[in-house]
């Protein structure tokens, strides 16, 4: 049985290795609660589900029914990873599927999370972070929002990629365009666009790279849109497009970072950015608390506000 407090709180085991919970009326099982996946802060894998498990309220609705691209930490946040798109078997009958077509007509099952018992079936392979892709699974190739990733390269700092989010808020709200910060959690921030689905997934990154070469056009000290490494100018923010590219995809809203402090990529308010914010600021420990006081600040990303990216034809900066 699932164990819970007076407030109906679900209790993760952190005292046993192994424990079958009911969650919602399936059997979840949960493994090697007791190893330990941040060793300087002995933050154990426990400790993790528990975390999902306390902001899953908030979390759920950004991630039901996304394909998910599963992204393991078998041996914790400082030990090898691998990347795995399809579903492993065996698998719950309970985890739902979302099957899409890739090259020479291979069909990858990906899981979806849909409720709490597939968040903390995910989380127990070892998914630190969450991965879901911008469409979801009735359309997967029409997202429904384009995203910018910040990220800041030799001779910059995260001080540079928020004036530069801020900077790229002004131009998208010049178009018209909503636009949420959050931070990555680990170096630099993601800058969201909530938009109307309908063009596919080549349109939206082609929208992307227009705008993140209008930041570089506008602000060539400050910002480059170059992906290949090698060409960067030093002491530049990447204003990375590429990552609206199809199959890409981003750590999702609330997720924990395999980063020394347990770091999460936290929703802020562009006020929050002026004022100035740290990454460690919003942490696996503290991040709970914070969701309790201010609510889901990326409710507005699910909401009915959404641009039209066909109102760019005429309107495309310069």
């Amino acid at each position: 049985m699932a164990a819970r407090d007076g407030k109906r709180r679900m209790l993760i085991p952190d005292t046993i290795d192994e424990a079958t919970l009911e969650v919602a009326g399936q059997e979840v099982h949960l493994t090697n609660l007791r190893k330990v996946f941040w060793p300087a802060h002995r933050i154990t894998k426990a400790a993790l589900l528990q975390y999902y498990a306390d902001v899953s309220p908030f979390l759920l609705p950004h991630l039901v029914d996304r394909p998910m691209v599963m992204k393991r930490y078998p041996n914790g946040a400082e030990g090898d990873h691998f990347f795995m798109k399809r579903a492993p078997n065996p698998r719950p009958p309970w985890i739902r599927i979302c099957s899409i077509p890739h090259r020479r007509g291979n069909v990858i099952d990906f899981a979806l999370v849909q409720d709490l018992p597939s968040l903390l079936w995910i989380v127990n392979l070892g998914c630190i972070d969450l991965n879901p892709w911008y469409g979801r699974c009735d359309d997967y190739d029409r997202p429904d929002f384009l995203n910018f990733d910040l990220d800041p390269g030799p001779g910059s700092d995260f001080t540079n990629v928020c004036d530069v989010a801020l900077r790229l808020r002004d131009l998208l709200g010049s178009l018209g365009m909503p636009s949420h910060p959050k931070t990555t959690g680990s170096k630099g921030m993601h800058v969201y666009v909530p938009i109307v689905r309908g063009p596919v997934q080549k349109e939206v990154w082609t929208v992307a790279k227009e705008i993140a070469r209008a930041m570089e056009g506008r602000y060539p000290k400050h910002v480059t849109a170059e992906y290949r490494v090698a060409n960067r100018p030093y002491g530049r923010v990447l204003v990375d497009y590429n990552q609206n590219a199809w199959g890409r995809t981003l750590a999702s809203v609330y997720s924990v970072r395999p980063k020394p402090l347990a770091t999460v990529s936290m929703p802020v308010r562009w006020e929050d950015v002026e004022r100035g914010i740290r990454l460690t600021d919003y942490r696996l420990d503290n991040v709970p608390a914070l969701l309790k006081a201010d609510g889901d600040l990326w409710k507005p990303v699910l909401g009915k506000k959404r641009f039209d990216l066909n109102s760019l034809v005429s309107t495309a900066p310069a």
